[in-house]
């Protein structure tokens, strides 16, 4: 997601290794991107302490692809905005009308309904990113209410 919309969608069968999310960073982060016409140096990147993130090959796609992260404290509680989203999307999916019938039905509605997430919806949760920072910092590094 960035401050200009939600960003592309990508389905992931079976699991993700740092390899399939390096994959997913090329074609879809950088897509993303690309389709909001965001130059790389001015985005700030976000993601935790997940093993897939912070592995050797992840590292040196971000340092190829000169990718700015935000640093994220060890033990921090997860302010990524994203995750804002996920509950907003599992929100809209319980409330639709239409009863999901099997998976290739759920992957229409999911994608149907990341499609719908407002633009200043995102921004709004961009726009959070310094507060919370902040109250990370006064919490040092322990719990806050995101």
């Amino acid at each position: 997601m960035t401050a200009e919309g939600i960003g592309y969608l990508c389905k992931i069968d079976g699991g993700l290794d740092a390899e399939l999310y390096c994959q997913i960073l090329e074609e879809d982060f950088l897509g993303t991107l690309e389709y909001y016409n965001l130059n790389i140096e001015d985005v700030v990147f976000q993601h935790d302490n997940d093993p897939k993130h912070t592995a050797r090959i992840t590292k040196n796609w971000i340092e190829e692809n000169n990718i700015t992260v935000l640093e994220w404290p060890a033990q921090s509680p997860d302010l990524n905005p994203i995750e804002h989203i996920w509950n907003e999307m599992d929100r809209r999916l319980r409330n639709l009308d239409e009863h999901i019938k099997n998976k290739s039905d759920l992957w229409d509605k999911i994608q149907n309904v990341w499609n719908s997430i407002e633009v200043d919806v995102c921004t709004k949760l961009i726009q959070t990113m310094p507060t919370r920072i902040n109250d990370v910092f006064i919490a040092k590094g322990g719990y806050t209410t995101w």
